[in-house]
């Protein structure tokens, strides 16, 4: 079920990046709707994509400020590409803070003597 949800939740983050670059939406706080978005979507990110999430974070204003330069939609497309890293930061935001929960409970599992859960299969 979360796993849908932070799926719809980027669907529609990324949607919006795109629909608001072309066309302004009226007094809507756009750049907050894309964080909590974003944020939602980052609850079910792997760990694998993480990696790829900030790298697209650090990397889109620049293509942004290369696609700025196409005539007649440069400016829209820089847009666009500024409200996908909105988006993608909320997302990396979540998924960072989620990792980092991890990384806690497993050291504090690991003070308290609980150590890791080793599989039933790998014990026999």
């Amino acid at each position: 079920m979360l796993n849908k949800i932070s799926g719809l939740a980027r669907a529609l983050y990324i949607l919006l990046a795109i629909i608001t670059g072309f066309v302004a939406l009226g007094t809507m706080d756009m750049a907050l709707i894309l964080v909590a978005l974003g944020l939602i979507s980052g609850l079910s990110m792997p760990q694998d994509k993480m990696i790829l999430a900030g790298v697209i974070a650090l990397v889109l204003p620049i293509v942004g400020g290369a696609l700025g330069h196409i005539p007649a939609i440069g400016t829209q497309l820089m847009a666009v590409a500024a409200n996908l890293q909105i988006g993608v930061g909320g997302a990396l935001a979540s998924a960072i803070a989620i990792f980092l929960y991890g990384l806690v409970m497993d050291g504090l599992m690991g003070l308290a003597g609980g150590g890791t859960r080793t599989p039933a299969a790998a014990t026999h």
